[in-house]
């Protein structure tokens, strides 16, 4: 096997750091150059309707095994972040007006996959007055439509500058499993996630399940950025607090030399270390492995968490 090489960066603004020499990758995260007939069918329909995906826009190390499954993840709202995290390869700057057809597209385009568990994510709209919301609402209503009998899963930017009236919009029109991730530990956020803050994205979590107690919710973080293990622990007990059903972790991977540097590559051994503390907090699902991304394998662990709620309920 060789290595997938994380695109390149292609947008000057995307620079946020002096650059940072890349550690070599160890052997436990190499992964296979995208290709194959599946993968390219999947290519060829995301072209067709025009979409983004976060698969490109962030380097996903996964793409060529999800796309091969026809397991894209669609990012809404054009390809320009309000945002500059310095992890993220996605590009910062100026986005362009919203497509009002790009929900129709997204709807045609799953229908077309003919997917079971679609993931739907999209960059942060600091532009808009309700951070894209409606335009989250429509994409469910359009797929709800076009697709009835697929699950659907939004991993949503922190709508830090609108009213708590947007995230009611989002939760109204009943996503299956509400996704937003922490990213990181809370001491990293001025380093890596300048524009947000920990405790609005942990409360907005909390806030979904009061919306709907219902709905699953999901969040992820980051190793291997400079966090310590106990800190990582920490965020765990934070998110069981607000009541998280589903927490990933995986592997930092720097996509330029102009982003943050890798602390560290984790060991495989302290990826299992985290899944057994994690599931000992209570978490219904856990998928922590270097490799774990949010929508990596969504729609398998969409089973196993619907059969972990139905198994804790059988207990109750």
């Amino acid at each position: 096997m060789r290595d997938l090489k994380i695109p390149g960066e292609r947008h000057p603004e995307k620079a946020h750091r002096a650059d940072n020499a890349q550690p070599k990758k160890p052997s436990w995260i190499r992964v296979k150059a995208p290709g194959g007939q599946g993968y390219n069918e999947t290519k060829r329909i995301m072209r067709e309707h025009k979409l983004v995906t976060v698969c490109e826009e962030a380097g996903c190390p996964n793409a060529g095994e999800c796309w091969n499954l026809g397991h894209a993840t669609m990012m809404i709202m054009g390809e320009i972040c309000t945002r500059g995290c310095t992890f993220c390869n996605v590009a910062t700057g100026r986005p362009d007006v919203l497509d009002v057809f790009e929900p129709g597209r997204v709807a045609d385009a799953v229908q077309k996959l003919g997917l079971n568990h679609v993931v739907i994510t999209s960059v942060d709209r600091d532009d808009l007055e309700d951070g894209g919301a409606e335009h989250f609402a429509q994409t469910i209503r359009a797929v709800r439509h076009r697709s009835p009998g697929t699950t659907i899963e939004i991993l949503t930017p922190d709508f830090l500058k609108c009213g708590p009236e947007a995230l009611e919009i989002v939760v109204a029109a009943k996503p299956d499993v509400f996704n937003h991730n922490l990213e990181t530990v809370p001491g990293l956020y001025p380093e890596v996630r300048p524009g947000a803050r920990y405790f609005h994205s942990l409360r907005l979590l909390q806030r979904v399940k009061e919306l709907d107690p219902g709905v699953f919710t999901k969040s992820g973080i980051m190793v291997g950025l400079g966090e310590e293990a106990q800190a990582v622990r920490q965020v765990m007990d934070d998110m069981r607090a607000a009541d998280v059903d589903f927490l990933t972790i995986g592997q930092y991977l720097q996509p330029t030399p102009k982003h943050h540097r890798v602390d560290r590559f984790v060991e495989p051994s302290e990826f299992a270390a985290y899944e057994k503390a994690a599931f000992g907090k209570g978490f219904l699902m856990v998928s922590a492995t270097p490799l774990t991304r949010s929508s990596y394998h969504a729609g398998d662990d969409f089973a196993r968490l619907r059969d972990a709620r139905q198994e804790k309920l059988g207990r109750a």
